[in-house]
């Protein structure tokens, strides 16, 4: 049994599909751990994006995930890492498939609704990030 993070961005917000994206994330069996609205900091994405922050599009991705408030989903279930990655499809929404979630409703590359941990080991420090100590269930 794993657990994951999944943060739903501000286009998923702003579009109001933040039921539907939960909807088909439940209706895979999967076990809703925690589940937050929250403003991102910039000291918080510094930290999550630290692997692009000295690349020139890093202001751009600050601008975009300050926009609105994000949903912060904490998400358990078998092999639940993976099988949301493929839900979601690739991160380029223009090369996913119709129905994933990405194929249906993202843009682009960063306006691609959601963003989901890539490892158990991501998962471990992504969930430690965004969620405090008891806002766990």
């Amino acid at each position: 049994m794993e657990t994951t993070l999944i943060l739903f961005k501000p286009d998923c917000v702003q579009k109001r599909l933040s039921g539907e994206v939960l909807r088909r994330l439940e209706a895979e069996g999967f076990t809703v751990r925690g589940l937050k609205m929250m403003h991102l900091s910039d000291a918080i994405l510094r930290e999550h994006y630290a692997h692009v922050a000295d690349k020139p599009f890093f202001p751009e991705i600050v601008r975009f995930m300050q926009s609105s408030p994000v949903v912060a989903l904490a998400l358990a279930g078998e092999n639940v890492i993976a099988r949301v990655r493929d839900l979601l499809g690739p991160t380029d929404s223009t090369a996913a498939p119709k129905g994933t979630i990405r194929g249906d409703f993202g843009e682009n590359k960063m306006v691609n609704m959601c963003h989901a941990s890539d490892g158990p080991e991501t998962a471990a420090a992504e969930l430690e990030r965004f969620f405090a100590k008891g806002e766990l269930f």
